[in-house]
């Protein structure tokens, strides 16, 4: 590995890439473990992937904006790091696949010089913010949620708070009570409202989806937009300390909900608020508040050579903006999959005769802002060329689906072979439903629901089935699952397990029945409400029988060989570590950032550091005695039952700490609480040095 010159010019990000360095020269040396270079790497969007020795890299685009200069340095990246695609997540990200390791820190440099960031991509973190495509351009949305998703992107990216946090949040910002960004199954969803002409937010908590899908919670019915950001700190600040941390699977904000209720949260968040950094936080929406100008260059005259073709592409696949005469062109992308060559040729065209952006959506697509009505026809014959023109944006033809066993360590089955088979099917046997935007398809290679099988009306998620000795690819059907808007939604039903090779079967007999049995302007959901579960069970019971499989069945959707259960067991350490001496000494790192914050007068941040250090190092005592340590606020309770006569302290242990509770976040108390940290840290290793030596 030879170093690099990132010439990045904002000394924060150009530390933290040459940190990266760093640490990945520290690990291949083997002076930092597997497991704690992990964390490290996904806090900077580096994920292992099933083949071995690549990573994924994840790249993070708040609500999925893009410029035609970032679109254009993605592609340069992904063309000399990766090999020229781009995958689209459900959470309006960008993800390369196949990175080295050692070329990471400088493909995030080459990033960085177009505002692109990697940090918190992965790893235990506040994740991408997302939010609906169509905010600023919607006719139907009392504001553009944009800037805020923006303000609270930037506020909680780096933010200490959310460094080590027991496992990741979520956050998304419909713009409308359709409630397209989801917040129903979100840590934090927010749905824009107007009160009394004041703009702000419904504000829902702790929803979830994966094994175990959890409706949120309404938090608040209505707060106003210049208290999204402190009480989003609150809340996390109340996740990071009572949290489950020894439990991966029970560490989600939605179990600590659950336990505690959500009343008995916002209490908790309400306790919060003096320590806030900011009690108030504007946000600045003047760069969203000026009108859109469209670029006035003038297109070129093209021939629409099959006009009928062309308008059922307008009614399916282009939509008015609230901006008189400018239209969004909506892109259906093919597993969310796109490539550098047509990229280039997408940032091209909105750099030249559209308004420079566009947004990719939850659905794993493209939407191209800010278009001239007389610039249609020349954006279908150019899109055309590319193969982007394809009816159903948004309909059942508009599959979403994760990667599966294509790169995923935890994939199970295939998603995307079955997707492809899918859209195969609708598009050769069922054209009359190009046009249904009622029914959603969404498909999972696994359980965490990636895909977002569990919300779907018709879901797939990737299993296995046994017959015999052998085992067979198989998929989870599920029905009824939906968004219902203003913050409500449904899951799916787990109807019935079949083999994976039938599921286009499975697709058939549904859409049969509701063809045949649908009411009069009846909707999939009413539908499926009205025949019930046992229904649809009993019609797809026949699928289910594995008697009678078929050499075919044992192989999966896109592959020639036989199928085989591999999911990924992690990314565990391949050493054997004191775990106590890292913890230990990690803290001084903590100790650092905390005088760093002190000097650059970000007083909230040293005293967050500072509170860190002190509950990691009383942690680190506790399992040297073999003591549970699965939150913080348990941690400090243990402490002051064991360690009160061993360690002197002014007050008690949960005093010392929880002055972070009642103080204001001033340069004395930081200053003094850094010191208090500092000294507790000193007399813990002298502590534990002392044990080590009499244990000698």
């Amino acid at each position: 590995m030879q170093s690099f010159r990132t010439e990045i010019e904002n000394p924060v990000v150009e530390k933290d890439i040459i940190d990266l360095e760093k640490k990945i020269h520290q690990f291949y040396k083997g002076e930092i473990d597997a497991e704690r270079f992990r964390s490290l790497r996904l806090a900077r969007g580096v994920y292992g992937q099933r083949q071995l020795g690549v990573q994924m890299i994840r790249i993070k685009l708040p609500f999925g904006k893009m410029t035609s200069e970032q679109l254009h340095r993605i592609s340069d990246v992904s063309d000399e790091y990766s090999r020229g695609r781009l995958h689209i997540t459900t959470r309006q990200d960008i993800q390369i696949h196949h990175v080295s390791l050692d070329r990471t820190p400088e493909l995030w440099a080459e990033l960085e010089k177009d505002a692109i960031t990697l940090r918190e991509a992965c790893g235990n973190t506040v994740r991408n913010v997302t939010a609906s495509e169509t905010a600023g351009i919607d006719p139907n949305e009392p504001f553009d949620v944009s800037p805020y998703a923006q303000a609270l992107f930037e506020f909680f990216l780096r933010n200490p708070i959310c460094q080590e946090m027991g496992r990741k949040v979520k956050i998304s910002f419909s713009g409308t009570d359709a409630d397209t960004a989801i917040s129903f199954i979100h840590d934090v969803g927010f749905i824009a409202k107007i009160k009394d002409g004041v703009h702000g937010f419904k504000v829902l908590l702790a929803g979830g989806i994966g094994s175990q899908p959890r409706h949120a919670d309404v938090l608040y019915e209505f707060l106003e937009g210049d208290k999204i950001i402190p009480v989003t700190e609150a809340i996390l600040r109340v996740f990071d300390r009572h949290g489950e941390r020894a439990k991966r699977a029970k560490a989600r904000m939605k179990f600590l909900v659950k336990q505690i209720g959500v009343d008995g949260f916002r209490t908790l968040v309400d306790e919060e608020q003096k320590a806030l950094s900011e009690q108030l936080v504007l946000i600045d929406t003047t760069a969203y508040d000026v009108p859109v100008v469209a670029n006035t260059m003038a297109v070129p005259s093209v021939e629409i050579k099959d006009k009928e073709l062309f308008n059922l592409w307008k009614n399916s696949n282009v939509s008015a903006q609230k901006q008189a005469g400018l239209y969004a062109i909506g892109i259906k992308v093919h597993l969310g999959d796109f490539y550098t060559k047509n990229a280039r040729v997408l940032a091209d065209l909105i750099k030249k005769y559209a308004g420079n952006e566009l947004r990719l959506s939850i659905r794993q697509n493209i939407l191209l802002r800010h278009v001239p009505e007389a610039s249609l026809p020349f954006f279908y014959v150019e899109l055309s060329k590319l193969g982007y023109t394809a009816i159903g944006f948004n309909s059942i033809f508009d599959i979403t689906s994760c990667p599966g066993t294509d790169t995923c360590n935890l994939g199970i089955a295939s998603s995307t072979g079955i997707s492809t088979e899918l859209e195969r099917v609708l598009e050769s046997e069922y054209p009359q439903f190009v046009q249904n935007r009622d029914i959603t398809i969404k498909i999972s290679g696994c359980m965490n629901s990636c895909g977002q099988h569990s919300i779907a009306n018709i879901g797939f998620q990737g299993m296995s089935i046994k017959s015999g000795k052998l085992v067979a690819p198989a998929l989870q059907v599920l029905l009824g699952g939906g968004i219902l808007g203003d913050g409500n939604g449904r899951f799916a039903a787990k109807v019935i397990k079949i083999p994976s090779k039938r599921g286009p079967d499975a697709l058939r007999f549904v859409l049969n029945d509701f063809e045949k049995n649908q009411q009069t302007k009846e909707s999939f959901l009413d539908y499926y409400d009205r025949k019930q579960e046992a229904y649809f069970y009993e019609m797809l019971k026949p699928l289910a029988d594995t008697t009678n499989l078929q050499p075919s069945d044992f192989v999966d959707w896109g592959t020639e060989e036989a199928y085989k259960v591999a999911v990924g067991v992690g990314e565990c350490a391949g050493v054997v570590i004191d775990l106590v001496a890292t913890i230990l000494f990690e803290n001084e790192e903590k100790i650092a950032h905390a005088k760093e914050a002190l000097e650059l007068k970000q007083y909230a941040d040293a005293i967050y550091y500072a509170y860190a250090t002190i509950v990691n190092t009383a942690k680190a005592l506790l399992i040297s005695e073999q003591e549970k340590t699965n939150t913080q606020a348990s941690i400090i309770t243990q402490f002051d039952r064991l360690f009160t006569s061993k360690i002197s302290l002014p007050t008690s242990f949960s005093d010392f700490v929880y002055q972070i509770r009642t103080n204001e976040p001033s340069q004395e108390f930081a200053s003094k609480y850094v010191k208090d940290a500092v000294e507790f840290y000193k007399m813990a290793t002298e502590y534990r040095a002392k044990i080590v030596q009499d244990d000698q």
